[in-house]
């Protein structure tokens, strides 16, 4: 399946040219991010949790302790992930935008046991800091009973990129217009005190690359 799912939920009706409908974009959005927002309905009332999240061909995987009491009941919730780019300074304020790439995850989280459950925080944890899984030390039963890893289909997703130059080429206002563009890159690793070993490799090569 290469075409995103264009539910009534995940269909363009705004900007539709910032859509975007293969799932490959999908993945691109997914690959360049570790940080994402899990929107659900706590006793009524919406609630947004930031959350770090590992993916999959199939399904998103994400820490969800905070509202897994709403989370196991098998309500819809939507993860969200964000990159922002640059900025759009135009000639005129209205103009203003934002260079950014999104994208939206609809699902019915599924609470993981066992070595399913495992599997999915392997992924998490090497999608965050690739070659942690094998360097530090994994959770004991204690711990792994005291962490939700909950699955969210992928199948429902929509995603929206905008790139490029401000839409106001034609005012006549004689003012400076263009992108500033945004970069983050990792910065030299902090070494606990208490440390008694020195910087492992695949962290230390992390420092100056992009996420």
């Amino acid at each position: 399946m290469n075409d995103l799912s264009a539910t009534e939920r995940t269909q363009h009706r705004r900007l539709r040219e910032q859509g975007r409908s293969d799932r490959e974009a999908l993945f691109e959005v997914l690959r360049e991010g570790f940080v994402c927002h899990l929107g659900v309905i706590v006793d009524g009332a919406p609630m947004v949790v930031p959350t770090v999240y590992g993916f999959d061909a199939d399904h998103i995987y994400v820490h969800g302790s905070v509202a897994s009491r709403t989370l196991t009941e098998g309500s819809t919730v939507c993860v969200t992930i964000t990159h922002v780019d640059g900025l759009v300074l135009a000639r005129s304020v209205f103009e203003h935008g934002v260079n950014y790439r999104s994208a939206m995850i609809y699902g019915v989280p599924r609470p993981l046991e066992g070595d399913e459950k495992l599997a999915a925080l392997r992924c998490l944890t090497e999608h965050a800091a690739p070659g942690q899984w094998d360097y530090a030390r994994r959770p004991d039963r204690k711990e792994l009973a005291a962490t939700t890893i909950l699955a969210v289909s992928l199948k429902e997703a929509s995603v929206k990129v905008r790139e490029g130059m401000p839409d106001d080429a034609d005012d006549p206002h004689d003012v400076w217009a263009g992108v500033l563009p945004l970069t983050r890159s990792w910065r030299p690793p902090v070494t606990d005190p208490q440390a008694r070993r020195p910087l492992p490799t695949h962290i230390r090569d992390r420092t100056g690359r992009p996420f």
